[in-house]
């Protein structure tokens, strides 16, 4: 019945993702987006999945073989790290990836990034990486690492699609439509390497505070609302040489 209605749903909110090409003539960027213990790897903490998850593990896997490719070809990208304090809740979300901590530091299968040249790291203390990127003198992190390189085409992995991911794409977007990101022309998300957590019904319902989060719809509006912004949606990446991305 759940499924019957979530593909209800998706039908009312059509999806047409896409096959894109990375040129090699012009200069782009990989972002990766909160893909750390706290909200990936089973058991880590008070946001971190409870049990092994297909989509969460297909987003890790597809993220790094990604980030591989990017490095191969010494392409920018950038991670960004949701890093708190603890005396700075986040709310409505209980206390989660405080500074320090194994929550908040890369999966397994992507600390090898934090010695390549090419990758910046980012620690952020809220949901959206380009506020995330805002010193205190008023120059952004996010902005500068685009200009610096020349990047006009930018691909978008990570968690959560529908908070983080969807809230740095509409921030980005947004930025490009007002000329605060030259030369950037192009943001492409990739539905593969990107992914969401579970709260079914009848959990929330038994959940002080806790709301519905079906993952696969919820993935699935966080892709369609990307979209809505402007961004493109990926099933499927290569570079322009023809070697799978």
């Amino acid at each position: 019945m759940v499924s019957q209605t979530i593909d209800i749903l998706k039908n009312e909110l059509p999806l047409v993702l896409e096959s894109v090409v990375l040129p090699d003539d012009v200069v782009t960027g990989l972002v990766l987006v909160d893909i750390i213990n706290g909200f990936c790897t089973v058991g880590a903490g008070n946001l971190a999945p409870r049990e092994p998850n297909r989509q969460i593990s297909g987003m890790i896997n597809e993220s790094a073989r990604l980030a591989r490719a990017f490095c191969d070809r010494r392409l920018p990208v950038m991670a960004f790290l949701d890093t708190h304090h603890p005396n700075k809740p986040e709310d409505p979300y209980p206390t989660h990836c405080i500074a320090g901590t194994h929550e908040s530091n890369l999966v397994p299968a992507l600390q090898w990034i934090e010695k390549e040249p090419n990758v910046t790291i980012r620690r952020k203390d809220c949901f959206d990486g380009y506020f995330g990127s805002i010193e205190d003198d008023g120059s952004n992190v996010f902005v500068d690492w685009v200009k610096n390189h020349q990047i006009r085409k930018l691909v978008v992995v990570g968690v959560c699609t529908d908070i983080c991911v969807l809230d740095f794409v509409c921030s980005t977007m947004s930025a490009r439509n007002r000329g605060f990101l030259r030369p950037l022309e192009e943001v492409v998300v990739y539905s593969a390497a990107c992914a969401t957590f579970d709260i079914p019904t009848h959990v929330a319902t038994h959940t002080k505070g806790a709301l519905a989060h079906p993952q696969e719809f919820m993935h699935h509006v966080g892709l369609y609302m990307a979209k809505e912004r402007g961004a493109k949606i990926a099933n499927q990446l290569s570079f322009s040489e023809q070697t799978k991305a």
